[in-house]
């Protein structure tokens, strides 16, 4: 039942096709079939943290609370949004064509973890694209998706079922996301994937780019000042942020050039499979005056998953300088306009009982280091999380889960923030 979960995971988040594997509800319709797939979660939530520190970056979200220590209970979505997929394919002049639309209600009534009150859930919509090729000579997407970069370590971690970390922004929550990769996130794109040459794949693009945000020049607890255009943030950051002055938002002034390359393998009872991947782009300045030492961002990294007789064994690495952390080009650079170095990862082992129950543990980290110009010692220097997890196929497509996760953010001057929190519910998938 684990491959099922992982062909559901992979049919629901991403859509790519509507093979036997990944159908849903499938509908004949003329020369299309269509596919209708998703899922529906929500989990309740019990969090504990500790400490009123000033973390810029920080994922405990402990800035919220009034006092040195504070409760939270919720009932929310996990890490997946509730997703309403529907795609269609067709074979027509020799080529393989498709398209996918989805969209992705919040389950919540609030959109953000720490607050309460009468809202409803925000709404995505995280897929819009279309495909064409063949498997002679592979296959060309346009259209809005998952990112390229960093994808493969948000789809092997097994919080990917449940919560993770608490800290929610928009309607998700940000399962290990910023304790142990940067985000891949949704972005519009041009990209072409390579027929599989026995197991070997790759996949190169162009992407939307991202301009540079702060949340790293805190004055005081919650509030982030702005050095050029401002908004507002959804989620769990609020206040002032810093964005390029390219243009407001997460516009970029050049597009992200992003690849990876995979080798999936299978022998005797052994499965598994090896990335690499990398994004490259080129920014503008971060305001008037500002000049930059580089103005190329890059981040690159490397994962494996290996499984045999019911063990699941998960390792991923990632590095890059002005990539930041969290979210991609988060805190990349110093108020003076020169590249923060950062790095992390995760390690995560799984065990599937008798019954089918899968066992998981991980452990993951990401450090963001300071650079010329950062004088304030409240910039984040590692959001680390532990996490232990049970899943459980109640059926075919209902999976039980239960988690627990210890998030620690430190500063630069060594001061902490912790969260310790207990999640229980449920996923469907269809």
């Amino acid at each position: 039942m684990n491959k099922n979960i992982k062909l559901a995971v992979a049919g629901a988040v991403l859509a790519l096709s509507a093979s036997a594997a990944n159908a849903g509800i499938v509908i004949p319709a003329g020369e299309w079939t269509l596919d209708i797939g998703g899922n529906v979660n929500s989990f309740a939530t019990w969090s504990k943290a500790s400490g009123k520190n000033t973390v810029a970056g920080g994922l405990t979200d402990t800035w919220k609370h009034t006092g040195a220590e504070s409760t939270q209970n919720n009932i929310t979505t996990g890490l997946l949004p509730n997703f309403l997929s529907v795609s269609g394919t067709t074979r027509q002049n020799d080529l393989d064509v498709s398209f996918t639309i989805s969209i992705q209600p919040g389950a919540a009534n609030s959109a953000a973890f720490s607050e309460v009150g009468a809202r409803g859930g925000s709404m995505n919509q995280r897929q819009a694209f279309m495909t064409f090729g063949d498997k002679s000579w592979g296959s060309v997407k346009i259209g809005k998706d998952l990112g390229i970069f960093a994808s493969d370590a948000i789809l092997n971690d097994m919080t990917l079922l449940g919560v993770g970390a608490p800290t929610s922004v928009g309607n998700t929550t940000l399962g290990r996301i910023g304790s142990g990769f940067i985000y891949a996130d949704w972005k519009a794109q041009i990209a072409y994937t390579t027929p599989n040459f026995n197991g070997f794949q790759a996949t190169a693009g162009i992407s939307q780019g991202w301009n540079q945000m702060s949340l790293s020049n805190v004055a005081a607890a919650g509030t982030v000042t702005a050095a050029s255009n401002t908004g507002t943030l959804t989620g769990s950051y609020t206040g002032a942020t810093t964005y390029s002055a390219t243009s407001t938002k997460r516009g970029g002034a050049a597009p992200a050039y992003e690849g990876k390359v995979s080798y999936s393998f299978a022998a005797n009872d052994v499965t598994g499979k090896v990335w690499a991947s990398g994004i490259a782009q080129k920014i503008d300045g971060l305001g008037a005056g500002v000049t930059l030492d580089d103005s190329v961002v890059y981040a690159g990294d490397i994962g494996a998953n290996v499984n045999f007789a019911g063990f699941g064994l998960t390792g991923y690495y990632y590095g890059g300088q002005g990539i930041g952390t969290t979210g991609q080009m988060m805190d990349g650079y110093s108020p003076t306009g020169y590249q923060r170095d950062s790095d992390g990862g995760y390690v995560q082992a799984t065990y599937v009982l008798p019954v089918k129950t899968k066992l998981g543990v991980s452990w993951g980290i990401s450090n963001l280091d300071k650079a010329t110009g950062d004088t304030s010692n409240n910039l984040v220097k590692e959001n680390e999380m532990w996490t232990a997890g049970v899943y459980h196929p109640l059926t075919k497509h209902l999976n039980l889960v239960a988690e627990y996760s210890y998030l620690r953010s430190e500063n630069h001057a060594g001061a902490e923030n912790k969260s310790y929190t207990g999640s229980l519910g449920g996923i469907l998938f269809f």
